[in-house]
């Protein structure tokens, strides 16, 4: 299958605590085929320097961060770095684009640094403005080279952005070349943490750089465009952002909601200046097409409103639906990671987790959840992972007289799903929406 021992228990493990595996997704990856060409589309526009976004729509148990996880995969594979960022009320307001800066640079990925990859990134842009210095006949082992070198950073930058790099940015990646070359690694590290978009750095080391503040909301995605450019200075592609979850804003206080929602359109409407940069965001139909989300807000829909013509849905759409799971790509599933599970009886485990079995399992679930099998393909696929373990340790482990499906450890989602309450509770300006002129922040 081409997938390491490594990458399959990965799989497994996850799989046991309910949550999407990181790496082998393709491996049972069952019936998106059509989202994930159009993906594949979008990247290539990003890879051909375009800026572009997509909005990923699907209720609960559709696949979203399954689909998300796995976009981010086929970027890191044809050469992007990545990050990936669940929205949370407690630490990312998207409204604050100092947070939404600070979790993509604390996300940030690529196929050899799976998290925090900023360090590698701008130590792989520096060599190369070394080694494009050294062709040009620059003497690595002059006395002047390394000035050479960190005055070469800036211009660079500044070439890239159009003039555009904030003024701290270039201060700080000279300084940090200028420190490493001195080994003086504490105080460059502190820097990376500044630029990474930490508030508690010491001023003793922004000193060193002539810097004396943090970076703002206002200033935030003038960084994230210099580090666009250093990605792509450094070899990378371009940078593929994925912000999961975002119906989470729809649980935030109103005032909170609307400028959140604001800040996803101002994205929106700069995404064509961030040349080379995919922006993904995942998020449920309420969060698309209700008052209290994307709806209340005339500007954003206008711009992502989803649209069908009858029965026919474009995919090129800003919002790329995904389907619930029904029972036959649910067993399709099954039969794929039962085919995976690392096992030294191979044949006991086909024998007893059978075609009929898994359809016996399936067809469980769906009675317990009104018929309803694509509430909570999480459940599902943690309780078949037991029943794979079960058989796996047990000789006389006979699934299907043992077996049955109880739902456990629902999270909030889950257990309003199953209670048959919205996702969220309403309150009565919902219906309202949001004046877009009292949002700018």
């Amino acid at each position: 299958m081409g997938i390491s021992k490594r990458d399959v228990e990965h799989i497994f493990e996850r799989l046991r605590s309910g949550v999407v595996p990181e790496r082998g997704l393709t491996t049972f990856a069952v019936g998106i085929d059509r989202q994930r060409a159009e993906l594949k589309r979008v990247l290539e526009l990003a890879g051909d320097d375009e800026g572009v976004f997509k909005f990923l729509r699907g209720g609960y148990g559709c696949g979203k961060t399954f689909t998300a996880r796995l976009a981010v995969l086929e970027a890191q594979a044809q050469g992007f770095a990545t990050s990936f960022v669940v929205v949370s009320d407690n630490d990312l307001h998207f409204h604050r684009f100092d947070d939404v800066y600070r979790k993509v640079v604390q996300e940030l990925s690529t196929s050899s640094c799976p998290r925090g990859a900023l360090g590698d990134v701008i130590d792989r842009w520096i060599a190369k403005v070394e080694d494009g210095l050294i062709s040009a006949g620059a003497d690595e082992n002059a006395p002047d080279f390394d000035e050479k070198v960190r005055r070469r950073l800036g211009e660079e930058l500044v070439s890239l952005t159009g003039g555009k790099a904030p003024e701290d940015l270039i201060r700080v990646l000279r300084t940090i070349f200028e420190l490493k070359q001195e080994d003086e690694v504490a105080d460059a590290g502190a820097l990376l943490s500044w630029l990474s978009g930490s508030s508690s750095v010491a001023a003793a080391a922004k000193k060193r750089a002539s810097i004396k503040g943090d970076i703002t909301s206002k200033d935030a995605l003038d960084y994230l465009h210099g580090l666009l450019e250093i990605v792509k200075a450094a070899g990378y592609r371009g940078l593929v952002i994925v912000i999961d979850e975002v119906e989470t804003i729809l649980r935030m206080r109103r005032d909170i909601r609307g400028k959140s929602l604001n800040g996803i359109r101002q994205i929106c409407d700069a995404a064509d200046r961030y040349h080379g940069l995919l922006w993904v965001f995942t998020g449920t139909p309420e969060f698309f097409d209700t008052k209290r989300g994307v709806a209340g807000l005339q500007p954003l829909h206008d711009r992502i409103g989803f649209q069908a013509n009858g029965n026919f849905v474009s995919l090129k759409q800003p919002q790329l639906e995904l389907n619930p799971f029904g029972k036959p790509r649910l067993k399709e599933v099954a039969l794929k990671l039962r085919e995976l599970y690392p096992t030294e009886d191979r044949s006991t485990l086909e024998a007893k987790v059978s075609p009929a079995f898994i359809e016996a399992l399936v067809d469980h679930v769906a009675r317990g959840l009104a018929g309803d099998v694509g509430v909570i393909p999480r459940q599902f696929l943690r309780r078949l992972v037991d029943v794979f373990d079960l058989v796996d340790e047990n000789r006389d482990y006979d699934p299907m007289t043992e077996a049955g499906f109880q739902p456990v450890q629902l999270n909030e989602d889950e257990q309003r799903l199953m209670d048959k309450k919205p996702p969220f509770d309403a309150e009565p300006e919902d219906a309202e929406g949001y004046d877009p002129t009292l949002l700018e922040f």
